[in-house]
């Protein structure tokens, strides 16, 4: 019996001294390389504090919210504030407008980039690449308010280009972005010509990394361009395209502000009202941060429920997802 407890307490040191040399151990590597670790810190400390330590002020969402009583010090209204949303006259119109917007997006500005790449990857002339590139990433480094500012100016009703050329074949001036049923394509495609060359740079880089054995293969096989993109260009990128669908997916609700604000006018807000510049308008110009907390919420929750989905769906029927 004593031989056995001394083996017993021979372990446990034995234990405590090998616990001992590892966290020694992960110290001393620590220490060797700490520059690595503070270029990690940098990130990590920016993330908790503008996107974790924020999430305490969802508590807005369900308390009538004073700046004088503070967050925690003001009166809990319960799902009050969701209630009113969910109840509003312009709910139903909010969702449809959001949703359709949103969707439309996806569907044209998540196909277009993929298309393009694989035409840039066709091209054999280096020159003629380099300048198509250049030209298409172009936009993606115009502001906001300067694309917007393009957008009015083309489409204007009195001098803009697009009516200056509609005149030469004797058709009468249109105010486009006065109707509301074009507000969504000027949206979007706006939106997919600003866009759609920097998104290329993600398939590009992926078609660069499919296995050029492939290529001869297929060519042995008599297979042409077209038969090469199905085969071979497609398959290869399959994973990327889907990790992005799925990102698309989970933002779907998370329409930018400033453009639609700055695109809308009286006589379009049928079609561009959505719940980002609703919110704007009720929640924060009329100071109320409850409101503007309980429909910001709704927002995250519906994203987050698309994105797990979409993800659900992706593992279930191919090998590619984010977790």
């Amino acid at each position: 019996m004593k031989v056995e407890v001394l083996d017993q307490k021979q372990m446990k040191n034995v234990g405590i001294e090998k616990e001992i040399v590892s966290k020694h151990s992960r110290w001393k590597k620590i220490r060797k390389h700490w520059q690595l670790y503070f270029l990690v810190a940098i990130p990590l400390i920016f993330l908790i504090t503008f996107k974790y330590v924020p999430m305490a002020g969802i508590v807005i969402a369900f308390k009538d919210y004073s700046v004088v009583k503070g967050v925690f010090g003001s009166e809990w209204a319960g799902m009050k504030y969701f209630q009113s949303f969910f109840q509003s006259p312009n709910f139903s119109l909010l969702l449809k407008n959001t949703l359709g917007l949103s969707v439309y997006g996806l569907i044209v500005g998540f196909i277009c980039p993929i298309i393009l790449a694989l035409a840039l990857n066709e091209v054999q002339n280096a020159r003629f690449k380099k300048l198509v590139q250049t030209i298409t990433y172009a936009p993606y480094f115009i502001s906001t308010v300067i694309m917007v500012s393009i957008i009015i100016l083309f489409l204007s009703p009195n001098a803009g280009f697009v009516n200056n050329i509609l005149g030469l074949f004797g058709i009468e001036p249109i105010n486009f972005l006065g109707n509301p049923t074009y507000f969504k394509s000027i949206y979007v495609w706006s939106d997919v010509w600003q866009n759609t060359g920097y998104a290329t740079i993600i398939y590009l880089a992926a078609l660069a990394g499919v296995d050029t054995q492939l290529y001869e293969a297929a060519k042995v096989d008599g297979a042409n361009r077209f038969q090469k993109i199905m085969n071979v260009d497609l398959p290869g990128i399959f994973p990327i395209i889907i990790v992005l669908l799925i990102l698309n997916v989970g933002s779907i609700m998370s329409l930018g502000f400033e453009k639609i604000y700055l695109l809308q006018n009286p006589m379009n807000t049928n079609s561009s009202e959505v719940i980002s510049t609703y919110v704007y308008k009720v929640g924060l110009l009329g100071a109320n941060f409850s409101f503007a907390s309980a429909v910001g919420l709704f927002n995250s929750i519906v994203n987050f429920i698309l994105i797990f989905t979409a993800n659900s769906i992706s593992k279930r029927f191919s090998s590619s997802s984010l977790w």
